[in-house]
């Protein structure tokens, strides 16, 4: 792909007076790939993308396109179409003049323009609608009127704002389907906004995370999810969320705190977190090697079940397949020790070298036998 569908942003920082929303961030975007800005509300993604899309200009730094430094450019000379969270449709004109509209904008010659209506139309599967108004359609087909407005454009760069926010769950999962898909197969460069770790993880080849205006990791949705940068990474990918308990000294290595029977990490690692997922804790009976727990409560959700369980003063959420019988309290929690994942006091910094250490005490607890459902 053509050079020209590059992104890059050089320390770019973005204040409104003595607030800073984007703080000093720089990244790289490939031509075609699909990358997306992801974090809670007030992170600094949407003020990003609207730097990348000159709807907002930089207070520092630079936004390059291709070979060109757009930091200053108006948003009609960036060579990009955006998709709003709002659709942006006029609700006076059909659905075909709705598509067409920068077409017609730029002068366009009609016969083009009802060439490339036709051929998106299809694309998006709104041949049947082009001659309603966008008050007879629904939220999923307005969505594919506002992506079809972008792709006639054929910029080869598209920038989407939580475009699927508006949408129930069933919708949001086809149409993270349908952008996909339309994305490989026109092969655009792709920047998308949204706080939803789901549509990240399932869109994106590229995830960027940021907290605070600032990137916290970078990365593809493997790595996020396998090896997180931080604390804030590790929680907020992930459903449920990894759990994370404080470690204290222990006589044989760190143990978490309130629960000093069992060492669960390297005695380096104390003063630190272990953060754990659920999916990744086994539940065995009281009398089975592991860390000693009370079962608290349960979630049924169908094909799996939350278990609440105290160990020490913390609560932990575990993922069980189906619906375990969890007749008994008490009962004794057991992961796998390459699943652990250790962080800093403030959790800022991942500790990777405490995780290799093949001669800890942490290492020799013996993995129980399998039971089919936790019950006595």
């Amino acid at each position: 792909m053509s050079n020209q569908s590059r992104i890059r942003l050089e320390q770019v920082t973005k204040r409104w007076g003595a607030s800073t929303a984007v703080d000093n961030i720089s990244f790289d975007v490939t031509p075609g790939q699909f990358v997306i800005l992801l974090g809670p509300s007030g992170c600094g993604k949407s003020t990003t993308l609207r730097m990348i899309a000159g709807l907002e200009e930089a207070s520092s730094g630079q936004v390059h396109i291709g070979e060109r430094d757009v930091t200053h450019l108006p948003p009609g000379d960036r060579g990009l179409s955006m998709v709003f969270q709002s659709y942006a449709l006029f609700p006076h004109l059909s659905v075909a003049d709705n598509i067409v509209f920068g077409l017609r904008s730029r002068k366009v010659p009609k016969a083009e323009r009802r060439e490339r209506l036709n051929k998106v139309a299809e694309l998006v599967d709104l041949t049947d609608y082009l001659d309603r108004k966008p008050a007879q359609l629904s939220g999923g087909q307005r969505q594919r009127v506002a992506l079809a407005r972008s792709i006639i454009s054929e910029h080869p760069i598209c920038l989407m704002d939580e475009p699927l926010s508006n949408l129930d769950a069933r919708l949001r999962s086809d149409m993270r389907r349908e952008i996909k898909a339309l994305q490989s197969r026109l092969n655009m460069t792709v920047i998308y906004v949204t706080h939803d770790q789901v549509e990240a993880m399932s869109m994106g080849d590229r995830v960027i995370l940021m907290q605070h205006g600032t990137i916290v990791q970078d990365g593809t949705p493997d790595e996020l999810y396998n090896r997180p940068a931080s604390a804030f990474a590790a929680s907020f990918i992930g459903s449920p969320a990894m759990n994370l308990l404080p470690l204290v000294a222990g006589a044989n290595g760190a143990v978490i705190e309130g629960e000093p029977g069992t060492s669960v990490a390297p005695l380096e690692a104390a003063g630190g977190q272990l953060g754990i997922r659920p999916e990744d804790i086994e539940l065995h009976p009281a009398n089975s090697p592991g860390v000693p727990a009370t079962v608290i409560s349960e979630e049924y959700l169908g094909a799996d079940t939350i278990a609440y369980v105290a160990v020490g003063a913390h609560t932990l959420r575990v993922r069980l397949n189906g619906r375990p019988l969890l007749t008994q309290p008490a009962c004794r929690l057991y992961w796998a020790p390459e699943k652990i994942h250790l962080f800093d006091a403030n959790g800022q910094r991942r500790h990777d070298t405490l995780q290799e250490d093949p001669s800890a005490a942490y290492r020799r607890v013996p993995r129980p036998p399998a039971v089919g459902s936790f019950q006595h």
